[in-house]
């Protein structure tokens, strides 16, 4: 198992152009995570913004074709350096062809808390009481070897799909860690803020749930420990879900939020 570090390295090809090594880990029934490659994205655009905008404070991406895991090439664009904020766009391409396409914008985060707050932590039984995710999941159809590289309890009041039960309440929480024992930063919140089981097994949909759009905010650095996460679904229909992922620190402050439209397979 490598760490996340080592899994979103790059090499500086020249001022614009960084290659990248998709990890296989990092990887969800044999495509790469939303997140990761987000988290990918955004070591590009730090390296281009420092030391005056180290931190990826706002992105959204549009994923046009599933990069498979191997050799790729980021390509950024400086768009605009601020006093405060640095916006960049970023192209994620393989064999040639545009992969995911995102914009960010890029600050310097602190560990201050909210001057204001409308969302409560969500509420989890403790870490060892919920249930470790596991590669082979029950009910799941196929492998999610990201749960080598990220330690995910579930609440197990949300686990009635794996049993063939879903509660169709549109809701999975968890507890995440990043299972090298490192610390959540601005970078991989993303992948947190991609979490996976879906929302849609807890609402009966089977099947894979391909990322057509994310949105994602980071709002501050995080406290060293696990994080909480609450994945929601908002509406369905049209075989398209969109879903909205808040996640905690360890203070109970709001870190991240993301909101993503997704393909889903509707019952005929």
């Amino acid at each position: 198992m490598g760490s996340f570090r080592e899994a979103t390295t790059l090499t500086e090809l020249n001022e614009d152009e960084f290659g990248a090594v998709l990890d296989a880990e990092w990887s969800v029934g044999g495509r790469m995570h939303g997140g990761y490659l987000l988290a990918v994205l955004g070591r590009a655009a730090c390296l281009r913004t420092e030391p005056e905008h180290p931190h990826v404070t706002a992105v959204s991406a549009s994923f046009l074709e599933p990069p498979d895991e191997g050799r790729a090439v980021v390509r950024v664009r400086l768009l605009r350096r601020g006093r405060t904020v640095s916006q960049v766009g970023a192209t994620l391409v393989q064999d040639g062809r545009p992969r995911v396409e995102a914009h960010l914008t890029l600050g310097r985060l602190d560990d201050a808390g909210p001057w204001w707050a409308g969302h409560e932590p969500v509420v989890l039984p403790a870490e060892q009481d919920c249930v470790l995710a596991s590669v082979n999941a029950p009910g799941a159809d196929f492998p999610v070897p990201l749960m080598n590289v990220i330690e995910e309890r579930i609440d197990p009041a949300h686990l009635a799909f794996a049993f063939g039960a879903p509660s169709r309440g549109g809701v999975i929480a968890s507890w995440q860690r990043l299972a090298d024992g490192s610390d959540w930063d601005p970078l991989s919140l993303l992948v947190a803020c991609d979490p996976v089981p879906p929302v849609s097994a807890d609402l009966g949909l089977p099947g894979w749930v391909p990322t057509i759009q994310l949105s994602a905010y980071v709002r501050r650095l995080p406290a060293p420990g696990p994080v909480r996460v609450r994945l929601t679904a908002t509406d369905v229909g049209g075989d398209r879900m969109d879903e909205v992922a808040q996640v905690w620190d360890d203070k109970g402050r709001l870190v991240a939020q993301s909101t993503q439209l997704v393909a889903v397979r509707l019952p005929a």
